[in-house]
């Protein structure tokens, strides 16, 4: 089983920035993706960006240029840079872990965590 834990969230103002962090721990082999989905209220889940075990990463285009994602296979870890924040960049942020283990495949997804942006 796998768990992930994420921190960072929190309220910041029209500008600002913010980092996120996900922590993954649990039976893992590889983790071939990490990455980062947000959903507002009223709204579905999307996805903000992904990164590949490789290194290869998407990024929406609503978030292309503000923000950065990276990752250290070492440490299970996935962080995600937030920089110039919009009020529209304002939802609940789940991060999301693509893993492997004895064969089988696991796809887990964190509690969620609340970016406020005031304007």
């Amino acid at each position: 089983q796998v768990q992930v834990v994420e921190s960072g969230g929190g309220l910041v103002q029209t500008g600002g920035s913010l980092r996120l962090s996900c922590a993954a721990s649990g039976s893992i082999s590889i983790i071939s993706v990490m990455g980062w989905y947000r959903q507002a209220p009223g709204k579905q889940r999307e996805l903000v960006a992904v990164i590949y075990f490789g290194g290869t990463s998407t990024y929406a285009d609503s978030v292309k240029g503000r923000f950065t994602i990276s990752r250290d296979n070492a440490k299970k870890t996935v962080y995600l840079q937030m920089m110039s924040l919009k009020p529209e960049d304002t939802a609940v942020y789940y991060c999301y872990v693509e893993s492997q283990y004895r064969g089988s495949r696991d796809q887990t997804w964190g509690q969620g965590t609340q970016v406020t942006v005031s304007s």
